[in-house]
């Protein structure tokens, strides 16, 4: 568990960083601030400052890892030692696989993964809706509050959509079932729960997460409408709204720009070896 002298020294230093290299970190906050435990964060200090920082962010078996350095103290081998020591520690619990994460225009992380020999697996983009008219129809599905007799249908839809193992989905539904943080509604047809998505709120953003829908209702342009209708609804409270798909989901990508998002920051993921 982070202190709050911790937290804010891991911001200064992710702000510096972000400036310095013209990038924007990947650092799930959300997670940060709720640490339950003290195997995940790992803190190099001199002098009573934060020079290098290693999160790891478990979903189940896998575990992503996202770090940064002081840009004055890069090559002099501290960011190393503490990798080392934060991949130990992963090593030690068991994850299935390692999920190293940088930005995609950060060139010295890129050099330090090669040097990991981390294989490069996907691209996650970041996208930004832009204000446009929207043509909203809500008479053609209902979107309600997911309940306890939902998880079997969000588990089914996360192996589906995303490709997560069942071991994977539970631990993402047990993830964020009770985040206050996150509204949680299944998309419903004709009386039958066909999908799912939620919002999460952020300071003056809102984030779409886990948007699926069976298979068997694909291709109908329901998608479209939720998305349409959702987006319409957290821009008329205030809201920028935001989310994050992989590259090698075309259909969602060509959705999401259809409706006007765009990408404003990619975040590519390489899998770890482990020795």
């Amino acid at each position: 568990m982070l202190t709050m002298e911790q937290l804010y020294d891991v911001e200064k230093l992710q702000k510096e960083v972000e400036v310095f290299d013209k990038i924007e970190l990947k650092l799930n906050w959300d997670m940060l601030r709720d640490r339950e435990s003290d195997h995940f964060d790992f803190l190099h200090y001199e002098n009573n400052e934060l020079i290098a920082f290693i999160g790891l962010y478990p979903f189940g078996s896998t575990v992503e890892v996202t770090g940064m350095v002081k840009p004055r103290e890069r090559r002099k081998g501290q960011f190393t030692k503490l990798f080392k020591k934060a991949m130990k520690s992963a090593g030690k619990i068991g994850y299935k696989r390692i999920l190293l994460n940088a930005p995609s225009t950060a060139r010295e992380a890129k050099d330090f993964l090669k040097k990991q020999k981390a294989d490069y697996s996907f691209t996650e983009h970041q996208m930004k809706w832009r204000p446009r008219p929207l043509t909203v129809s809500y008479s053609e599905f209902k979107l309600r509050p997911t309940e306890r007799k939902d998880a079997d249908l969000r588990i089914q839809l996360d192996m589906l959509a995303f490709d997560l193992s069942e071991e994977d989905a539970l631990a993402n539904e047990s993830n964020i079932i009770n985040d206050p943080d996150t509204d949680l509604f299944m998309i419903e047809v004709n009386h039958k729960a066909i999908g799912k998505i939620q919002i999460y709120l952020e300071d003056s953003q809102a984030w779409i997460y886990g948007f699926s829908i069976l298979p068997e209702f694909q291709g109908q342009g329901i998608g479209s409408k939720v998305l349409r209708y959702l987006v319409q609804e957290q821009s008329k409270k205030g809201y920028s709204v935001h989310l994050e798909v992989e590259t090698t989901n075309t259909n969602a990508l060509g959705l999401y720009k259809a409706v006007g998002f765009t990408v404003i920051h990619a975040q590519d993921y390489y899998i770890y070896k482990k020795a």
